[in-house]
């Protein structure tokens, strides 16, 4: 059975932020803009939605 990887918590750095609002003002997709940041669909909407940045959810 294969482990399973244990995912760290990182802290959002002011790097990140801009570019989450970049790639949302673009209407990106919630997916890859997540893949873009290197974290997962469910922290980059929660930290879009704590920033009131509205994201594109279908993709």
């Amino acid at each position: 059975m294969a482990k399973k990887k244990k995912s760290t918590r990182r802290a959002w750095t002011p790097s990140d932020v801009r570019e989450l609002k970049s790639l949302a003002k673009k209407k990106v997709g919630v997916a890859r803009i997540s893949k873009a940041l290197k974290r997962t669909v469910g922290a980059t909407a929660v930290k879009a939605h704590q920033l009131g940045v509205s994201l594109d959810t279908r993709g």
